[in-house]
């Protein structure tokens, strides 16, 4: 993707002056206020209203008892919300915490550190501002640090700090224990979409048996750090709205500071961060995968007043034989009507990058 990124989406390198104005957000530029945009998103719901975003504990999910309960909340989640917070999750705490570090580490580096790694040329990996449509000129709330993981031999450590020390060990752990979580936790969905594990997974990860042939599925991590907004909160976006574009989406926070929110029913419902759980939410492949089952949801991040919020997002791409199409397991002999078209992996990608442009929605392109 990062070749087609490339030619429609912008990624510029952070300054010094909006380094010093996230440092002392007295006066804020015109180009990172959306006033229009944020009125027009909708509402907030209200601090009287009470809810709460489904959590899944994996260790009820493990347990032979209560795991058909458990997994029948993870699909209800899955298909009502588009997320959930996964709590008892068994990723190993040092690998977590040294991430966490880290990344934190990493942001309170000057500028100058940070801007070892900085994005190149218009491309999309490193050290910037996070990716703006090349028609608009608006810039979000945040400073991102976005990198590929996985496989291996495509990483680019050219764009991974050496600053912190420890940073390259701790995303080299990180990435494998992401790895791992991804495997068991769309194991549990397939049980819940009633397909074979080995469908689901093979969409999203490698054969292991040696072919040649077999497409390498892609991890990519973006950390985000937004900065408190002291002024004119109401009118600057962390992330703009959007929807994630790959398949599944693991969310570490650093720290407790909220700012991500969930749109559902035309309103926006804050993600109050539960302690050592992840936010996992479905992305727009696995929404076609699961042939419209599962809802890829538009979500946001607001700043927060007086406090920076910093968070680990590791995405994870899928496909069927170099497809992003619906599991054969759930349209076959007719079993349902395919919500999707069928459409190539590299065609799906450049048409994600249009969309993110045009402001528009690429799955609605694809719907039958």
């Amino acid at each position: 993707m990062e070749a087609t990124a490339a030619k429609l989406i912008c990624r510029e390198k952070i300054t010094d002056a909006t380094s010093a104005l996230f440092a002392d957000s007295v006066k804020i530029p015109e180009r990172f206020i959306r006033s229009d945009e944020v009125q027009a998103a909708g509402a907030v719901v209200g601090e009287d209203e009470t809810f709460e975003l489904p959590v899944v504990d994996m260790a009820k999910l493990l347990d032979p008892e209560l795991s058909a309960v458990e997994t029948a909340k993870l699909g209800s989640a899955c298909r009502d919300w588009g997320f959930f917070q996964l709590a008892n999750h068994g990723v190993d705490e040092a690998a977590m915490q040294q991430m966490k570090d880290s990344t934190a580490q990493f942001f309170s580096l000057p500028l100058e550190s940070k801007n070892a790694v900085a994005v190149r040329g218009g491309g999309f990996e490193g050290f910037g501002y996070h990716y703006n449509g090349s028609s608009s000129d608006k810039l979000d709330w945040a400073e991102n640090l976005i990198l590929l993981t996985q496989p291996v031999q495509d990483r680019n450590m050219e764009f991974w700090p050496a600053n912190p020390p420890t940073f390259r060990h701790a995303l080299d752990r990180y990435s494998v224990e992401m790895t791992s979580l991804a495997r068991r936790v769309l194991g549990f969905m397939a049980a819940d979409l009633g397909v074979s594990q080995e469908a689901l997974l093979s969409a999203f990860f490698s054969r292991e048996d040696g072919d040649d042939t077999a497409e390498t599925k892609r991890q990519s991590m973006a950390m985000h750090h937004y900065p408190p907004c002291r002024q004119h909160r109401d009118k600057v976006l962390g992330i703009i709205p959007h929807t994630d574009t790959l398949g599944l989406t693991l969310l570490l926070q650093v720290d407790d500071t909220p700012g991500l929110q969930i749109k559902r029913g035309g309103r926006w419902f804050p993600v109050r961060p539960l302690p050592g759980a992840f936010v996992v939410n479905v992305g727009d492949i696995l929404d076609v995968l699961t042939n419209g089952a599962y809802a890829s949801v538009e979500h946001r991040v607001v700043p927060d007043a007086e406090r920076s919020r910093v968070t680990v997002a590791t995405f994870h791409e899928a496909c069927v034989e170099g497809q992003v199409a619906p599991l054969p397991e759930l349209v076959a002999g007719g079993k349902a009507a395919a919500r999707y078209r069928s459409i190539g992996n590299l065609e799906f990608r450049k048409g994600t990058a249009r969309a993110l442009v045009q402001g528009t929605r690429f799955l609605d392109s694809i719907a039958m």
